[in-house]
């Protein structure tokens, strides 16, 4: 008999990394291709390759999904280098041993959420950080965080837990005292996929205005998806998040505020010749508009798109994302 409380095990992958730490990825997609897509993933998520989006799949693109440092079964930092530094070498190291001899290589950096610091991280890295950001050719931000350390007002508008867990209570407070709290309280909500699935539909499903309702049945008939599908698909994410260590979790607020390596208002012209695309959601408390305005302001090359809807809005408009993306 199967337990209905142990995840489906996606296909998983892992690169043993320089420095004695495994990276975890999933990929899908053609994996001779020299198009690229790199996807990051938010809080408590990994790495997944689910079904590509039609216009990935006629541009026979590699979609790779790596779990970032302390989530799923990737290896925690090592903390004395720096986030944006080891998140430089941990790509370039996979990207050597996806594409070893690729010379045409064009690679479409991607995030979601909390995924978008680490993807703007690669896309505004030196290129002696981060060598393959010269064959970089486009990044999408969807529901975007700000740089905390150069966007002074990034709080406004946050909602009163992001506000905590994110914002200036949770770097004043001394000994990750906050992390340490919601870790704790979030770890009973966590003990089964089952469990998972309640804590995903209250917080991101549930909340759902009639017009996101509509656009998200749209992307269930559109990807033949069954009703319940998604959300247990998100469950199994969230539980294998947590599942090794809870290391990554206990580091989001300070990698959001940290310095990212670059400032995005003084990037040169090799870096602003990549379009930026930038997606917000009118109704978003998590990520709200005013981060992706800002970030619209202090990019030369960006591109906002604003769509109704919270948190998930852009999910059900990815198709159309992508291909907007590779137009520009």
């Amino acid at each position: 008999m199967s337990n209905n409380n142990a995840p489906q095990q996606l296909p998983e992958k892992y690169l043993e990394l320089s420095d004695g730490r495994t990276l975890a990825y999933a990929d899908t997609g053609d994996p001779s291709s020299s198009c690229l897509v790199i996807f990051f993933h938010g809080v408590f998520g990994v790495g997944s390759a689910p079904q590509l989006q039609p216009f990935l799949m006629d541009k026979n693109v590699h979609y790779v999904a790596p779990t970032l440092a302390g989530w799923g079964t990737s290896s925690p930092r090592k903390k004395d280098v720096p986030y944006h530094v080891n998140l430089a070498s941990d790509i370039t190291q996979l990207i050597n041993h996806l594409h070893p001899h690729d010379l045409n290589l064009k690679i479409y950096i991607a995030g979601g959420s909390y995924g978008t610091v680490p993807a703007q991280m690669l896309y505004g890295a030196p290129f002696d950080v981060f060598p393959y950001g010269r064959d970089m050719v486009a990044c999408l931000l969807m529901a975007p965080f700000s740089p905390f350390k150069l966007h002074k007002e990034y709080a406004k508008g946050l909602d009163t837990q992001s506000y905590i867990s994110v914002g200036p209570p949770s770097q004043s407070i001394p000994f990750k005292i906050i992390p340490r709290m919601t870790a704790a309280f979030m770890k009973s909500k966590m003990t089964s996929v089952d469990k998972c699935e309640i804590f995903i539909r209250q917080t991101l499903f549930d909340p759902m205005g009639p017009e996101e309702k509509a656009k998200f049945r749209e992307y269930r008939e559109e990807n033949n998806k069954k009703e319940g599908e998604v959300e247990r698909s998100f469950a199994e994410n969230v539980y294998r998040s947590v599942q090794e260590t809870w290391d990554g979790f206990f580091e989001v607020s300070d990698t959001i505020h940290c310095d990212w390596g670059f400032s995005p208002a003084s990037l040169d012209d090799q870096h602003n010749q990549r379009p930026i695309l930038i997606v917000s959601s009118a109704e978003d408390t998590l990520a709200p508009n005013a981060m992706a305005k800002w970030l619209a302001a202090n990019y030369k090359n960006a591109h906002l798109r604003s769509i109704n809807g919270g948190h998930l809005a852009a999910l059900f408009h990815l198709n159309d994302l992508w291909k907007q993306l590779f137009e520009l």
